[in-house]
């Protein structure tokens, strides 16, 4: 049973997601759609409609119809009223419905039969669609169910609810093609959204939320207030057009499956041994009734249980009274077997103050803490703050301070919000109240764009103290660098953060200002980068910060940034260990990141994907901004595994990063783009990614080279394109900051760009020369000296010495299959495979020709081997004009006259 999808937004300014529906349900006379409400049935059956090429009869039966006989073959009669065929049923209804009794007992029934076959063979062309089928009446689904039997060449789509096509057959035909209708992906739902133009992880909350059913995402979106605006956590009330939906959802199930349902509702992590305590043996059955509504996912390796929408739990939580959600939250408290979801019911399941709920509320947070569940963690010290009673000041805001840090370490800006909120109610300290504004600003992450009235709120809670305000300033410096691409302004704020920090003897804020202001230096080609880190590892720390904004974390980078793998290795290790015990998510994700990046420069593919890999589960599971780590996932797929996929995290990085305003990601995710672009052979393409990557590093007064290597892909880009002049200055300005800031491990893929354009001016010589010094330099670095072969493979082939190309493109393929970056090595075994079936040249097959440019060779290659002129132009994104001229010239030097003699010249090289 395959599935299918199609959803057109309703906003007039929408693009219309792609419909999937299986291509071979074309020709299939009669099609079942199913799914539940909202989820796009009767979209994809008028696809299907149109699909036939014939006029659409759609009928549209609804709930009040289901319990009158025969109000679904009246609604075909009237809507086809003007056959005779059509007139006589309608008489034949008529007098069914004065007789009394049922008429399926009588001759009528057998009329009714009669009449409806023959108007449905009366009938012009046409293609029937009966949407929303559940509800058509059982004695006319009986009657047509017949009459279609006797009509097998007439097509049919019925699109429907809740049915189970191993139930047997359907009304329309037992040999019906029956198709689910899925659940749009989250790139399906991204396209559905994009009028709105949502923060991804707003989408990514809207996704979870609707479970990618595209009528309850509209409602979401086309919401005043976004998801993301919930307060501490609890379940707020869907808006009424989502709720209306979920509601019909929900009573496609008895009362029964949606009392078993709340329960599930209201634990964080149901499972079916629970859910069995709670409703006994009768739980099996109820959960398949749900489980056939698509409104649970039961079949789980681990047991659990999962709504398919969150927004169907949350509407089975929010619509109980208070009393009932309590009692209920009792009942689980018993039922459950683990301690730390016990208490969490247990608190649940007051609403008042209460010193000893709370104690052990707090108390479940730190075992939940321990085993690194931090969602729940951060929702059970929270739950603990609330507990405490008001009197006791000073308890009630130790833990509300505890649960703004929990939630920070997770993501969860709602709880941290309502946990600030308790600490700015209570008579704290200043420095109980800044700490609870920093650390809500710390949950933003790299979202610190808008964050202006924290900001401005925090430092009116600092009341001039200058420890506190060097803790703001530092924050200010994040967004000055990461929203407005300002690094000078976030180097003086750093450095401010800085001297305040020092004065008041806050050790643990100077170590953190100088690291950042380590950071910018380095952006910014400051001598003094290295000095200011120094002592930034100097200084003890008295409290944990976040691994990724330690010293050690910078350390690492810019030794990655050196080619100092070893010694970023030996850095980056113990954060993570550090990152992850404290539940460190965004550290955690920065941290593998680096990780990826430092073993793909290594050339350990393997362990780079690993390590990307999980940086981007965690993104994905924490609703983390996806930029960095799809940059990252970029870099290591397109160079290990696959480069189709790696576009695709390379685009979604840039959209990600746009929607952020984060100028920082956005390069490096163009930065990947325009790579792959260029290594995939689209060099226009690419030209205009890394043409962007330069303005916003010029921008952002990014000086330094090593940070991010865009200088040589743009130069090959140039060189590429046939732009030499622009090649060699972007190359002349990039070698002379390098040389002057002493970062050597640039030169040698500056080298490598050098001699591409060496070659491209016909000095096939020198540009030999240069790569086989480059490629001395570069055994540390393999798939960078596997690149640099198969430049000079390229380079010796163009000046017709085949064996030596032969020897590095080999050189290379060896190195890439060793190192197991299969794109690399299928792009050297393909450079191996031209050198063998390249012609020499000419008729003759001596050297008396003229060479060919690599141009002309890979343009002679696809003639001969009969591509078009027109796909010629487009494989090489260049005018069909350019390659008939091309075309003229090897003609010309190979002494031939037509594609014949070419496809002969070049099937008698390679044999």
């Amino acid at each position: 049973m395959p599935d299918s999808a199609m959803w057109m937004s309703a906003s007039p300014e929408a693009v219309p997601v792609l419909p999937v529906v299986p291509e071979d349900v074309n020709g299939t006379r009669r099609v079942v759609l199913f799914g539940p409400p909202g989820s796009g049935k009767t979209t994809a059956a008028g696809v299907l409609g149109r699909r036939s090429g014939l006029p659409v009869l759609r009928l549209a039966p609804g709930p009040q119809d289901t319990g009158i006989p025969y109000t679904g073959l009246l609604e075909l009669a009237l809507a086809l009223q003007a056959l005779p065929a059509a007139r006589e049923l309608t008489a034949r209804l008529d007098e069914a419905a004065d007789r009394p009794g049922s008429p399926d007992r009588s001759g009528s029934a057998l009329r009714l039969r009669r009449q409806t076959a023959a108007l449905l063979r009366e009938a012009p062309p046409m293609t029937l669609v009966v949407d929303n089928a559940q509800w058509l009446d059982p004695a006319s689904a009986a009657v047509l169910g017949w009459a279609l039997r006797l009509t097998p060449d007439l097509p049919v789509i019925a699109a429907q609810r809740t049915w189970r096509p191993e139930a047997g057959g359907h009304w329309c035909g037992e040999d019906a093609y029956t198709v689910r209708v899925p659940a749009l992906t989250a790139g399906q739902l991204t396209v559905l959204l994009s009028p709105y133009r949502l923060p991804p992880r707003e989408a990514a909350r809207i996704h979870a939320c609707s479970g990618g059913n595209p009528a309850l995402a509209l409602a979401l979106a086309d919401a005043s207030r976004q998801l993301a605006d919930r307060d501490g956590g609890s379940e707020s009330a869907l808006p009424p057009t989502a709720r209306q939906l979920v509601g019909e959802w929900l009573d496609e199930v008895p009362a029964q499956v949606q009392e078993l349902l709340t329960f599930a509702a209201l634990d964080d992590r149901p499972d079916l041994e629970l859910l069995g305590r709670l409703a006994g043996p009768a739980a099996e059955t109820l959960l398949a009734q749900a489980e056939a509504a698509e409104l649970i996912d039961v079949g789980r390796a681990d047991g659990s249980v999962r709504f398919t929408a969150s927004a169907i739990g949350t509407e089975l939580a929010t619509r109980l009274p208070g009393t009932t959600r309590r009692l209920l939250h009792a009942r689980l408290a018993e039922a459950s077997r683990d301690s730390v979801r016990r208490d969490r019911h247990t608190a649940l399941a007051t609403d008042t103050a209460d010193p000893r709920t709370a104690l052990r509320t707090a108390r479940a947070a730190d075992r939940a803490r321990l085993r690194g569940e931090h969602l729940l963690a951060a929702e059970l010290s929270l739950l603990a703050a609330e507990r405490t009673p008001r009197e006791n000041t000073g308890l009630l805001t130790e833990r509300a301070l505890t649960a703004v840090r929990d939630a920070a370490h997770c993501g969860d800006l709602s709880r941290s919000r309502a946990a600030t909120r308790l600490v700015l109610e209570q008579h704290s300290s200043p420095a109980q109240r800044v700490s609870a504004l920093l650390s809500l600003l710390d949950a933003s992450g790299q979202r610190l764009n808008g964050a202006d009235e924290l900001f401005a709120e925090a430092v009116h809670e600092a009341a001039g103290r200058p420890d506190l305000i060097a803790q703001i300033l530092l924050r200010q410096a994040v967004r000055a660098n990461v929203n407005e691409g300002a690094p000078e302004q976030a180097d003086a704020l750093a450095a401010q953060a800085a001297t305040l920090a020092q004065a008041a003897g806050d050790t643990t804020t100077t170590a953190l200002a100088l690291t950042m202001q380590a950071r910018l230096q380095r952006i910014l080609g400051s001598p003094g980068a290295d000095a200011t880190l120094d002592r930034a590892l100097s200084l003890a720390r008295t409290t944990a910060v976040p691994a990724n904004t330690t010293p050690e974390h910078l350390a690492a980078r810019h030794a990655l940034f050196d080619d100092r793998l070893t010694d970023a290795r030996s850095l980056l290790l113990p954060l993570l260990v550090q990152a992850r015990r404290a539940g460190d998510a965004e550290g955690t994700v920065d941290i593998l990141r680096s990780l990826a990046e430092v073993e793909i420069r290594a050339g350990r593919c393997a362990q780079a994907l690993d390590y990307a890999a999980r940086a981007q589960a965690l993104t994905d599971g924490a609703g983390l901004p996806p930029g960095p780590a799809c940059y990252t996932s970029a870099l290591v797929e397109g160079t290990a595994s696959r480069t189709d996929l790696a576009l695709v995290h390379a685009r979604r990085g840039v959209d990600a990063a746009r929607q952020d305003d984060n100028k920082v990601f956005l390069s490096r995710n163009l930065f990947a783009l325009g790579h792959l672009l260029l290594v995939t052979g689209r060099p226009k393409e690419a030209l205009e990614a890394l043409e962007e990557v330069r303005d916003l590093e010029e921008l952002q007064q990014v000086h330094d080279p090593s940070v991010l290597r865009w200088h040589p892909e743009l130069a090959e880009t140039l060189v590429a394109l046939g732009r030499l002049d622009q090649a060699q200055s972007l190359l002349d300005d990039t070698r002379r900051a390098a040389t002057g800031l002493g970062r050597d491990a640039v030169l040698p893929s500056l080298e490598r760009a050098q001699a591409l354009l060496d070659a491209a001016s016909g000095d096939y010589g020198t540009a030999a020369q240069r790569l086989n010094d480059a490629a001395d330099r570069l055994h540390d670095l393999p798939l960078e000296r596997g690149r640099t072969l198969l430049a000079l493979s390229h380079t010796e082939r163009r000046g017709r010495r085949r064996a030596s190309a032969r020897t590095a493109a080999q050189s290379a393929a060896d190195l890439f299959t060793a190192h197991q970056a299969h794109p690399w090595a299928q792009t050297a075994a393909q450079a191996l495979s031209r050198l063998e079936a390249a012609p020499t040249g000419g008729n003759t097959g001596g050297n008396t020709h003229p060479r060919l440019t690599s141009a002309e060779q890979r343009c002679a290659e696809l003639a001969a081997a009969g591509t078009s002129n027109r796909d010629i132009a487009a494989t090489l994104t260049v005018s069909v004009k350019t390659v008939e001229a091309t075309l003229t010239r090897v003609y010309r030097k190979l002494g031939l006259h037509s594609r014949v003699q070419l496809a002969h010249a070049f099937t008698s090289a390679r044999e």
